[in-house]
């Protein structure tokens, strides 16, 4: 039977399929049930939830002087060659919230222009929050593999990239890159210095990042551009990648680096392989692809679409650089019989692939706001379990963004901004 938390209870960690949960968060909880195993407790990070960042900014009402007729044609022109695909962003799981893969440092989006990062390992500290003046209307963010404490963030205009700075250690900024970089953190903790900023193209928003497993290359993409770019970090370069017309909802870099996945607003995806980067299309009658999610061998890719209760995964029939694969259900029937949804929003699949967090459109009453966590197989296709639901603190809580520590040593780590105002995280521990 699925653990179930009852209405007012929050949700505290799983222990070998149990989903523990207690009458309010309290750090005394957490230490209790989890702390003696693991050595430490993941306390709860409070922060102003002034708006929900996957929405879009509003439309400004600015009028500008145009030739009469002008404004039709360029619109009708941008609606025939990019549909108005920020009218869809919401359906995108942007990556909200990051762990950096080898500390417990959790980074988050704690509104339209600002991050907050939380070190674990630094304890007693307050958070740090990362503010710069080009640092507007961030999207998604991403820790850079192998490449000690730095931070990507995706924000208008381009790509803002932060570094720890220690005392007589200062974090050095890219030459080159203009001087108004540096904006510096506010916190107790340690202290960040923005790098570099990577200027998109055309000024366009930035709404997906993925980091190349060596962390050498960071690609990037726009809801607002049918081409997705692969900066050169060190150079500060950035290539241009074009196929298809459309924004870009989704870009997700293999484990091993040898894959690369794109999609499309417009229902198309690409699966490249990155020696020759070269591509095989793909297109799918249940919508838009909006979030993909690889297995830890990079063999397998996991999909949810915009119009499907179902996810998709896609099985790579040989080695790379081989393009040659299959599409196939993942079946998830709680998800509309027991909660009542109307599909799928968001998925997390741990790094072992054991473990599947997944969001939903709408519920039932006591099933609205929760994460369904699933034990999920892959032998060889995957298969998954429901093992109960988590339940964030608050009033109405409903899950913004979420992900998992790769690799947390102890078992899988799910963290999850709450639209409470909670940034929570949820050892789930068991026995395999």
């Amino acid at each position: 039977m699925p653990s179930f938390p009852q209405p007012g209870s929050v949700t505290i960690c799983e222990i070998n399929r149990d989903l523990v949960t207690a009458d309010a968060l309290s750090d005394s909880e957490a230490k209790d049930t989890y702390g003696k195993l693991l050595g430490m407790a993941f306390n709860p990070v409070p922060f102003q939830s002034l708006e929900d960042p996957t929405q879009p900014p509003p439309a400004s009402n600015a009028a500008v002087s145009q030739p009469k007729g002008f404004g039709m044609i360029t619109s009708s022109l941008k609606h025939i060659f990019l549909p108005n695909d920020i009218d869809l962003l919401p359906e995108v799981a942007l990556q909200g919230v990051s762990w950096h893969q080898h500390k417990h440092i959790l980074a988050f989006i704690s509104g339209s222009n600002q991050v907050t990062v939380r070190d674990y390992e630094d304890s007693g500290k307050e958070p740090c929050i990362l503010t710069s003046e080009s640092q507007r209307d961030v999207k998604v963010l991403e820790w850079r593999p192998n490449g000690g404490k730095s931070l990507s963030v995706a924000c208008k205009g381009g790509i803002c990239i932060w570094a720890a700075s220690y005392p007589g250690n200062a974090a050095s900024v890219r030459s080159g890159s203009a001087s108004f970089l540096g904006a510096l953190s506010r916190g107790s903790g340690t202290r960040w210095t923005l790098v570099d900023f990577f200027r998109s193209s055309h000024g366009e928003q930035i709404s997906a990042l993925s980091w190349s497993p060596d962390g050498r290359y960071l690609a990037s993409a726009s809801y607002e551009s049918s081409s997705f770019s692969i900066w050169d970090v060190a150079q500060g370069t950035g290539t241009p990648i074009r196929r298809g017309l459309g924004g870009t909802s989704v870009i997700k870099w293999s484990p091993t680096g040898d894959y690369f996945f794109s999609g499309k607003f417009d229902g198309t995806f690409y699966l490249w392989e990155t020696n020759t980067w070269t591509s095989e299309p793909w297109s799918s009658a249940s919508g838009f692809v909006t979030v993909a999610t690889w297995d830890p061998d990079g063999r397998m890719v996991l999909l949810a679409f915009s119009k499907s209760s179902k996810l998709g995964s896609i099985h790579f029939a040989s080695k790379p650089p081989s393009l040659d694969a299959h599409l196939l259900p993942v079946d998830l029937p709680e998800i509309i019989s027991l909660t009542g949804s109307q599909g799928i929003e968001k998925i997390a699949w741990d790094a072992s692939g054991e473990r599947l967090a997944v969001s939903y459109k709408g519920g039932d009453d006591i099933y609205k706001g929760l994460i369904a966590i699933y034990d999920t197989r892959r032998n060889p296709l995957i298969s998954a379990s429901l093992i109960g639901f988590i339940r964030g603190p608050g009033d109405n809580p409903k899950p913004i963004a979420f992900s998992f520590h790769d690799k947390f040593k102890q078992g899988p780590l799910l963290s999850v901004c709450w639209s409470s105002g909670f940034c929570c995280t949820y050892p789930l521990l068991f026995r395999s």
